[in-house]
């Protein structure tokens, strides 16, 4: 393990063990600003959501990761646009392994999430997707693989149930105090 490895690994135990659990959003935010890649202006980033290697996650401005999330940036990147929402204990996963692999290999890939996009609760996201601009993810769905611009997907796997309406405007301004 290198002298980097491991400072990172103390930098996500300090943030997913302590940091998270601290009900001051300022605190928490003053921190991620410094531990991830790209931390935008006006997210926000509740309570227990936690973070694997920081450095390659990014967030766009007017985020909002509700509480209990997983962003797994392991060994790829994981990059949100502007105005996304991201429900209450979903993951986004950038790393798993080769199920085919009689070795156990590793096996991911970068993700990306749109602007206006909204993943509900509990959704999993899997390495290597893409949720195109406006699209909705329902809640509990597993995607494994891109979701097309303002499309709605639901279930396991995921599959298009919908369509969003294309004239998107809004700018999240969520903003807890305790959560």
């Amino acid at each position: 393990m290198t002298l980097r490895s491991t400072l990172g690994a103390f930098l996500a135990f300090l943030y997913n063990s302590l940091i998270s659990y601290v009900p001051l959003r300022f605190i928490r935010h003053w921190y991620l600003k410094i531990y991830l890649a790209t931390f935008g202006a006006g997210n926000d980033i509740q309570m227990r959501s936690r973070f694997l290697n920081g450095r390659k996650i990014s967030l766009g401005d007017r985020n909002v990761i509700n509480f209990g999330c997983l962003l797994d940036g392991r060994r790829f990147f994981i990059t949100t646009g502007n105005d996304v929402s991201i429900g209450p204990e979903a993951s986004i996963l950038s790393l798993g392994h080769d199920p085919q692999s009689p070795t156990f290999d590793d096996r991911g890939a970068d993700v990306v999430i749109e602007d206006r996009a909204w993943i509900a609760y509990g959704a999993i996201i899997l390495p290597g997707v893409t949720i195109g601009e406006g699209a909705v993810v329902g809640a509990g769905a597993v995607v494994t693989q891109d979701v097309s611009p303002y499309t709605i997907v639901a279930g396991n796997p995921a599959r298009k149930i919908g369509e969003r309406s294309k004239n998107l405007s809004y700018e999240l301004n969520f903003r807890s105090l305790l959560t």
